[in-house]
């Protein structure tokens, strides 16, 4: 994806959902998420294990958070991942963050261009945003 694309996704973003957000402080994923609310994003964490994370309250999947997302960003195992693709495209969220070292298959990346999401692939959210605030 062109950094105008990600750009204008992250200037258009409200709320991104972090699948697979943990609770401790000294994970990428929670660092990553901790960064995004200060930076002015509603985190909506999705981990079925806990019931709060960063002062939100904890959802078990997409299906449940019960407001709208606009971007899913996975820190889940590179074999869940087409599951979570498919829950967003079935939920319509137009965009899917899969974080550094998550490996997508071919099928992943067909169904999200069939359905016209944007798939941001194996680069960071924070330093994208940091990057491309200016």
């Amino acid at each position: 994806m062109l950094d105008q694309e990600k750009k204008q996704l992250l200037d258009h973003a409200k709320t991104i959902a972090v699948v697979g957000l943990s609770d401790d402080p000294n994970r990428p994923s929670n660092r990553i998420a901790r960064y995004l609310q200060n930076a002015g994003f509603k985190v909506i964490p999705v981990n079925p294990s806990l019931e709060k994370v960063l002062g939100e309250k904890s959802y078990p999947d997409l299906k449940s958070v019960p407001v709208p997302i606009d971007i899913v960003d996975i820190f889940r195992r590179s074999e869940e991942v087409h599951k979570i693709v498919n829950e967003a495209r079935e939920l319509n969220i137009p965009a899917v963050w899969i974080q550094v070292g998550i490996e997508c298959s071919d099928d992943t990346i067909e169904m999200a261009k069939t359905n016209n999401m944007k798939l941001v692939r194996d680069c960071c959210i924070m330093v994208e945003h940091r990057r491309l605030a200016n």
